[in-house]
């Protein structure tokens, strides 16, 4: 988190991107303001997205970046291809949009477009001023949606959640190269974590091991955890170590995601400290049959949901077709806090998925089995669609082991 990791070809492959996708849904203006977004077309790669800001996309010329003042100094340092522009602390990134707004109208009819007086900036001769804003964006609160409605008269708002999201779900070379490094953090947190757990290891002892080894191995703050958590909270979806310690007998779930350049990867496993469990033993080979027909079902082309029925499949010939899921995995790359999803959205594998699988794409790919009342087991991996097919990119040895 100190530099733009893009080339200037691929920014300007991906804004380019953008622009086809505004002309086709016949924006005229595109404010961003998630932060996943505003990194995949500028590079900014900072905490300060806790505040708003937004990135201010015309059809053609300079985009616009505007945030708080003092973050001049980083934006100046990773930003090659947007202008700055911040507000001081006692306003907000609304008040400053509608002024850069507003300045840019007055100017054009200064310099004799009339015409264009009452058209917001960026508009095309004779349009109806279209504004796109991702009003499902957790860095879109509405005050800010409120006071740019309010107040920029003439617009038609548009919700364009989604329009970025859709470019970023297939990876470049450039990004894949990230995915991988980022795979290679995870596995070293993974594989440090199980090494300290063992009974009476103190959770908050294997968490420091997890996180030490995957900045050793060239990580950088994840989106999201690592969740390291207890037996009497494996169900618990999204908490995290505790002060406690672990004790024979115990199963440890672990979900641990190595990041680069903010690209997240996540994998699951599940320890067992002391002798493992029958029902869990046998719910170990069933999880991996059902990992195997859902990576089997990956093929470029296919909709989403067939990687689903491939899951679902081998968990109903083994006797539980009671037992489902809401997804078997999701998309995953680009993550800023709280989240490796990719923003406050999961494009999930689900039975119900339409979208169709491209090349490209990177999943958190998971076979889970927790509460069915005939054992337990867990494990997912970071999967890189290909064109020969699914290629399981974090490495960790998925197989039930005792500790």
């Amino acid at each position: 988190m100190h530099s733009n990791p893009f080339s200037d070809i691929e920014l300007a492959r991906r804004l380019a991107a953008v622009r086809d996708r505004m002309a086709a849904q016949d924006l005229d203006l595109l404010l961003l303001s998630t932060p996943e977004n505003i990194f995949y077309l500028t590079g900014l790669d900072h905490w300060g997205y806790f505040a708003p800001h937004l990135l201010v996309v015309p059809p053609d010329g300079t985009m616009t970046l505007i945030t708080r003042s003092m973050e001049r100094v980083v934006v100046a340092n990773q930003v090659r291809n947007a202008a700055f522009e911040g507000h001081s602390d006692s306003e907000t990134a609304a008040d400053l949009a509608v002024r850069h707004l507003t300045t840019r109208t007055t100017r054009a009819a200064l310099e004799g477009a009339a015409d264009q007086a009452e058209k917001i900036i960026g508009a095309l001769p004779g349009r109806r001023n279209r504004i796109g804003a991702e009003i499902w964006s957790a860095g879109h609160p509405f005050g800010l949606g409120h006071k740019l409605r309010e107040e920029i008269a003439g617009a038609e708002w548009v919700d364009a959640s989604g329009l970025v999201d859709a470019l970023r779900h297939v990876k470049s070379p450039e990004e894949q190269d990230y995915m991988r490094a980022a795979a290679r953090a995870s596995d070293a947190g993974t594989m440090a974590a199980i090494a300290a757990i063992h009974d009476g290891a103190r959770e908050a002892d294997v968490a420091a091991e997890c996180l030490a080894a995957m900045t050793r191995a060239g990580g950088t703050p994840p989106g999201f955890g690592p969740f390291i958590r207890p037996d009497a909270r494996i169900a618990e979806e999204h908490t995290t170590w505790g002060q406690g310690s672990y004790a024979a007998g115990e199963r440890v779930m672990l979900e641990v995601a190595g990041c680069v350049a903010r690209y997240n990867a996540p994998q699951g496993r599940l320890v067992h400290i002391g002798t493992i469990p029958d029902d869990d033993a046998e719910m170990a080979e069933i999880a991996h049959r059902a990992f195997d027909g859902a990576l089997a079902a990956m093929v470029p082309g296919r909709p989403a949901r067939a990687v689903y029925e491939g899951w679902q499949a081998v968990v109903d010939a083994a006797g539980m077709p009671e037992y489902r899921r809401h997804h078997c995995g999701y998309l995953v790359g680009i993550g800023f806090p709280p989240s490796w999803t990719g923003g406050n959205r999961v494009t999930g594998l689900r039975h119900d998925a339409g979208w169709v699988l491209e090349e490209g794409m990177t999943f958190h790919a998971m076979s889970w089995f927790t509460e069915t009342g005939r054992g337990n087991f867990f494990f997912s991996n970071t999967v890189l669609l290909t064109a020969g097919g699914a290629e399981v990119l974090t490495r960790t040895d998925p197989r039930p082991a005792p500790r």
